[in-house]
């Protein structure tokens, strides 16, 4: 099961998180800014997953991340997760983004996060991956982009954001 999914710049600050399990405010940003420091401290050559035991935790997570132009995009799963798997719903996750966004980057996570977390959504709910497909997913975003079109007919911002 997925614990938690965080995106983070190379500076160390959060620009979307996304928990499955319940921590409280002060383990969150812990587990931030610990997660953070791991994955910076390692080699470009090393591989992107690694064990983890926080002292705040019961159990043992395996972090799992990629590393793209200024962000991280980091998985904190139960150790049974296949990383691999995880790996290639980062990958989908990021796929996604680009579409929507037309290359998405920093800005646009952090001044549409409503956007991000629907995307998230569409691929894991609860913790469990539920769709890997990039079309389906995209497919989906620009249903509910469409919806949201008809509701609000002079909001020509959504337009903009989600190109169609």
């Amino acid at each position: 099961m997925i614990r938690f999914l965080l995106i983070v710049n190379n500076h160390g600050k959060a620009r979307l998180t996304k928990f499955y399990s319940f921590y409280s405010e002060e383990h969150q940003q812990k587990l931030i800014r610990e997660c953070y420091a791991l994955v910076t401290r390692r080699n470009e050559e090393m591989c992107n997953f690694l064990e983890a035991s926080f002292p705040f935790l019961e159990d043992d997570i395996r972090l799992i991340y990629r590393h793209y132009a200024t962000l991280y995009f980091i998985c904190g799963v139960d150790v049974v997760e296949s990383e691999l798997g995880i790996l290639d719903l980062i990958q989908v996750f990021v796929e996604t983004l680009d579409r929507c966004f037309e290359n998405v980057c920093e800005l646009d996570i952090i001044f549409h996060p409503d956007k991000v977390h629907y995307v998230l959504d569409e691929i894991v709910v609860g913790g469990l991956v539920m769709e890997t497909n990039v079309t389906e997913i995209y497919s989906a975003v620009q249903s509910a982009n469409n919806q949201e079109t008809r509701l609000l007919p002079g909001n020509r911002t959504l337009n903009r954001i989600f190109r169609q």
